[in-house]
């Protein structure tokens, strides 16, 4: 998934203008005490209104806020001097706010856009860059934690022309030490001083992109490679000799499109996994043989099961603590070599989950303005978070925004760790954070 343009919507900075004249207008009247002067203070005032809130130290509501965080007011921007066509301004670009640039907005990356947001970040949120791979987009998709070892696992970008993996070769499976992560944490570079490590499976899992925990190993997504390489659940051990074992590789004879994404429910167990055709857009995989759709896998008895049709191109899926609502990402909108199409879904869907594990009563329940919305994980408290075109976006149970991490660049997926930690793919750079949520998500450590 490319990268976003770091273009602002407006080039006007009303907060920031309009305090400077408030400045010089109150100068002004103060050395010659002229009704004009007057005049003009009160109508600057006037005039930065509600913008002038979003550069305080505190949010409406009167929170003080950490070192690394900044209060973003959605009022400032409610009404922009003038807003750019579709051919200029899209999902493909990240939108800056008035009086904000691209650095003012990585310089305290930790964006409060409703104060529950505090709860999810605590009171000393850090953001650190551990490391970066140049052009090779190295840190992409699949990023699970294996508390056993804590470790976090992730891996490259399958069908990137940079990397020159899918169809001439795999993908590979990385992890590091959040041990070696956290003791960096403290810093807001520290690339070079957490290492990489390649992860050798065997035999090899083929263009990874999904990962979970599942009965003491990891599950992969493999998108597969060609027609000769179905797509396939497999199973590694996370420990040397990195042995797998495929789950499942077919429905009913036939080969899946590009597996991309899983989660597993809580009340039922049962693993439910996303198929959309990223490995035909990305020139890897053959045209699909079936719609793109949602399954569910029963390790009981066998059984595979549609749950979720009528989608574009799903993906990211996320389970709500309780078990009782899915949450699907629908990332039509992103066609990869194909090219974007901003009227078609950039979208999650929730979904109820009944007894018996089947979805009923799909409705929207947030829309991406940054690009798409790829990986989806919850929090403990039913929050959302979905990696997007410009970072992390956190969503409240309602679907109302709430807060970023905000990279400046395009994050397919992250995961939690223990003891209140994220680490964040975001293809060439990744992320480490200290943050107060922690996972929603079933498991069975």
């Amino acid at each position: 998934m490319d990268k976003l343009d770091h273009t602002s919507s407006s080039s006007s900075s009303p907060a920031r203008l309009g305090k400077e004249a408030t400045d010089n207008n109150t100068k002004d009247g103060e050395s010659s005490n002229s009704k004009m002067g007057y005049l003009s203070f009160a109508l600057a005032v006037l005039s930065a209104g509600i913008a002038i809130a979003a550069y305080t130290d505190l949010s409406p509501r009167g929170h003080g806020l950490p070192a690394q965080a900044q209060f973003i007011d959605q009022r400032a921007f409610n009404v922009l001097p003038s807003v750019q066509p579709s051919n200029e301004f899209n999902l493909t670009n990240i939108f800056i706010p008035p009086g904000y640039d691209l650095a003012s907005l990585k310089e305290k990356p930790f964006h409060v856009y409703d104060d529950e947001f505090y709860d999810v970040i605590g009171s000393n949120p850090s953001l650190t860059l551990i490391a970066n791979s140049g052009t090779d987009p190295l840190f992409h998709e699949a990023v699970v934690w294996y508390p056993p070892t804590n470790e976090m696992f992730f891996v490259q970008n399958a069908g990137a022309p940079a990397a020159g993996t899918g169809l001439n070769k795999s993908a590979i499976i990385q992890k590091i030490s959040l041990a070696e992560a956290r003791a960096v944490s403290t810093k807001s570079n520290a690339v070079g001083l957490v290492k990489v490590q390649v992860v050798e499976s065997n035999p090899s899992v083929v263009n990874p992109n999904g990962a979970i925990n599942y009965k003491g190993q990891i599950l992969f997504a493999s998108e597969g490679q060609g027609a000769e390489r179905p797509s396939e659940l497999i199973m590694m051990n996370p420990r040397e000799p990195h042995n797998t074992t495929v789950l499942l590789n077919n429905y009913f004879g036939r080969q899946f499109n590009s597996l991309n994404d899983m989660s597993i429910n809580p009340r039922n167990k049962n693993v439910y996994f996303t198929d959309p055709i990223y490995g035909l857009l990305q020139e890897f995989r053959p045209r699909e043989a079936l719609p793109h759709q949602v399954y569910r896998y029963n390790d009981r008895t066998g059984a595979v099961t549609v749950v979720a049709d009528g989608l574009n191109q799903p993906n990211g899926i996320a389970f709500s603590p309780s078990g009782l609502h899915a949450y699907i990402a629908d990332t039509g909108a992103q066609g990869s070599f194909w090219g974007i199409n901003s009227t078609s879904p950039a979208t999650i869907y929730r979904y109820d989950v009944a007894e018996d594990g089947s979805f009923s009563n799909r409705r929207t329940f947030a829309y991406a303005h940054a690009g798409v919305p790829d990986g989806i994980h919850i929090d403990t408290k039913g929050n959302l978070f979905a990696g997007c075109g410009d970072g992390v976006h956190v969503f409240n149970p309602s679907g109302t925004l709430i807060g970023k991490i905000f990279l400046g660049e395009t994050s397919a997926n992250f995961n939690f760790g223990g003891d209140g930690s994220m680490v964040i793919c975001a293809e060439t750079n990744l992320y480490y954070a200290k943050i107060a949520a922690t996972s929603g998500a079933y498991t069975e450590f």
